[in-house]
């Protein structure tokens, strides 16, 4: 496969990520805060849940990378996730569920402007924050990666962020350039937290390189993590367990060479 040339390659960036292990501040949902934690832990990151309004924006101010994601977003994490964003440049928005339901839908569109780092989504999430649709099936897509293509395109261009749209075939973009990165594995699906970590881990790049490495980077390690876990696993319980294992035992020489397309 031919190697494709991105501002900080998967290897620099994972090794550069094991020396300065960065600090994430993880403004997340309820269900997964726990799998998030402990992937970014055996990524090599430091996990913060620090979601408190009246100290969201002191930590964000020091954390390397901060995670904004909408899977439970009471009032206390509304303020907070504003305050986070106030505060730093480096922070990746993860627009659960959003297109049906109002209250996300709405702060989604609000945090948008707000211009993050990184959008991370799937291809249902993606459409409905450019206003082109209504969203998923709860918090599953309905839409392959290559059909949110064009408005992952107009949301980063819009708002001078990277889009990545997370499917069979992740679909990263700056609004000119377009990375694609297969692999992984259908268990990661089953297993609560799988995309919410994977935002996590891209907040955890952004500490130590750009935002198109960080997402790039980011879909490379967990493709890679997901197929070695898949292999030796009976079922999504074991998979979980796996994850993190691989997570842990990936190193630079296992993520070169995985991103099919850089245009």
């Amino acid at each position: 496969m031919t190697v494709l040339s991105i501002p900080v390659p998967t290897d620099e960036a994972l090794t550069r990520l094991r020396a300065a292990t960065p600090l994430v501040q993880c403004i997340t949902n309820s269900v997964v805060t726990n799998f998030t934690a402990n992937a970014l832990l055996a990524l090599g990151a430091a996990p913060a849940m620090v979601d408190l309004p009246e100290e969201a924006g002191i930590f964000a101010g020091v954390a390397d990378g901060v995670l904004v994601n909408l899977g439970t977003p009471n009032a206390q994490q509304q303020d907070a996730a504003r305050a986070a964003v106030a505060a730093t440049d480096r922070w990746v928005l993860d627009p659960v569920a959003i297109g049906t339901l109002p209250v996300r839908t709405a702060m989604a569109a609000e945090l948008v402007r707000a211009r993050p780092a990184i959008v991370r989504g799937n291809a249902s999430e993606i459409i409905a924050l450019a206003g082109a649709g209504t969203g998923g099936r709860g918090v599953d897509s309905v839409a392959g990666s290559e059909d949110a293509l064009e408005a992952a395109g107009q949301i980063a261009r819009e708002h001078g962020t990277v889009v990545a749209v997370s499917g069979e075939v992740d679909v990263i973009t700056d609004g000119t350039r377009v990375a694609r990165i297969a692999g992984g594995d259908r268990l990661l699906t089953l297993v609560t937290g799988g995309g919410c970590s994977l935002g996590a881990t891209m907040a955890a790049f952004l500490g130590v390189c750009d935002p198109l490495s960080a997402a790039v980077s980011a879909s490379v390690v967990h493709a890679v993590a997901a197929e070695r876990a898949a292999a030796g696993c009976a079922g999504p319980g074991s998979f979980a367990v796996a994850f993190l294992d691989a997570l842990a035992a990936i190193g630079p020489e296992d993520v070169s060479d995985r991103v099919s397309s850089l245009a």
